[in-house]
């Protein structure tokens, strides 16, 4: 690979340039496939990308060895918190780390922030609470949910899908479990180009649940569908699973496993669904409203409950999708304020105990805006951010 300077050029492994951009976001970038079906690229090209992958310059001009040897300790670094394998549910993707990789060090740096301010933080309950399952699902699913003192009754009770999610939430960060919500152009990285659930991030004390938004590519309601993923990647943090996770909530090809099933019997429990015995599709649909997700959900559960046969789930799954393609598909979003943005990705909780800290006087207002607002705040703004949380 040439690099280009001032009409000169200097060569440099070709390895060396893939080895540091491909285990960066920067390798994402169109810049980097031009220099590679060129052989060459500017400077101040190269430059540019370093820049956006937080590479040091002098490492493209390294010796193979070293920096083979650098990329696998940022790797390790990294990892601490999350594993390098994605935990796929009935689905065939994967999440590269390089996709998600200024997210997890984020949230990372956050947790560290969060733990060196907060000296009220106790180790975490909810961590590895079903690390060795009882063996009955629906007792792991009351265990669970018991230990974020959450009820059917109380999910049921709400009269929103949206209302559902909050509460979940709330319940989850009152037992010092962060959620960090998804909010484009508010998140150090833009998850434009991969499609993935969310992942869980490890911390004995204040573990992360980060739920991407956009579109998951199995035709379902997002907030249904949010729900449900938040109701999993809270099983993963109870069996101590850390990891980018993908599931598709349609496949019914492969045997989700275990966290599916628990997550299924926090939100649709077998007896009420015995109850109600949901077989023909409008009946998904009303019991989807009443468990607070999508009708696959519903469908998805009553097929491995044994309520209706895989035919007939999967015809309704089918026609499912059909409806969903043949609705209008609105994209357009309402602007959100940036206090409710910076509150959405950083999360209510994490926020809240940082303003304690803000106030008093453990964390300054430059480094509050720097650390918990990625700078989408400036200290004068910090009075929008305490009413967004009120």
């Amino acid at each position: 690979m040439d690099v280009m300077l001032n009409g000169t050029s200097v060569s440099i492994p070709v390895q060396v340039f893939t080895t540091l951009l491909d285990n960066s976001v920067a390798g994402t970038y169109k810049d980097y496939e031009h220099a590679l079906a060129r052989g060459s690229i500017s400077f101040a090209d190269l430059s540019n990308l370093a820049h956006r992958g937080e590479i040091p310059i002098p490492l493209f001009f390294a010796p193979l060895a070293l920096v083979q040897a650098q990329v696998e300790a940022k790797t390790q670094k990294l990892l601490a918190g999350i594993s390098k394998e994605t935990f796929a549910v009935g689905s065939r993707s994967r999440v590269e780390l390089r996709d998600v990789e200024l997210i997890v060090k984020d949230l990372i740096r956050k947790q560290q922030l969060l733990r060196k301010h907060d000296t009220t933080l106790s180790r975490n309950r909810v961590v590895g609470i079903l690390h060795k399952s009882s063996g009955s699902i629906d007792t792991d699913a009351t265990t669970l949910m018991s230990s974020i003192g959450l009820t059917h009754d109380m999910l049921r009770g709400c009269r929103r899908k949206t209302d559902a999610l909050a509460l979940m939430i709330e319940r989850l960060e009152s037992n010092q479990v962060l959620v960090s919500q998804s909010v484009q152009n508010y998140m150090p990285q833009r998850l434009t180009h991969v499609k993935f659930s969310g992942m869980t991030i490890r911390d004995t004390k204040v573990p992360f649940i980060f739920l991407a938004g956009g579109d998951h590519g199995d035709q379902q309601e997002p907030i249904g569908r949010t729900i449900f993923t938040l109701a999993l990647m809270t099983v993963l943090v109870a069996r101590k699973i850390f990891a980018p996770m993908t599931w598709d909530g349609g496949s019914v090809e492969t045997d989700p496993g275990v966290e599916y099933d628990i997550a299924g019997a926090m939100l649709m429990p077998s007896d009420r669904l015995a109850e109600i015995r949901p077989v023909s599709l409008e009946d998904m649909k009303r019991a989807s409203d009443e468990f607070k997700v999508t009708a696959s959900a519903v469908t998805v559960r009553a097929m491995r409950l044994g309520v209706i046969s895989q035919e007939t789930g999967i015809s309704h799954l089918n026609e499912l999708r059909t409806e969903f393609f043949s609705q209008p598909q609105n994209n357009a979003r309402s602007p959100i304020r940036p206090e409710n943005a910076v509150r959405k990705y950083s999360g209510r909780e994490l926020t809240k105990r940082m303003l304690g800290a803000l106030d008093q006087s453990s964390i300054s207002p430059g480094e509050f805006c720097r650390s918990v607002c990625l700078n989408r705040l400036r200290p004068n703004q910090i009075g929008d951010l305490r009413k967004a949380i009120a």
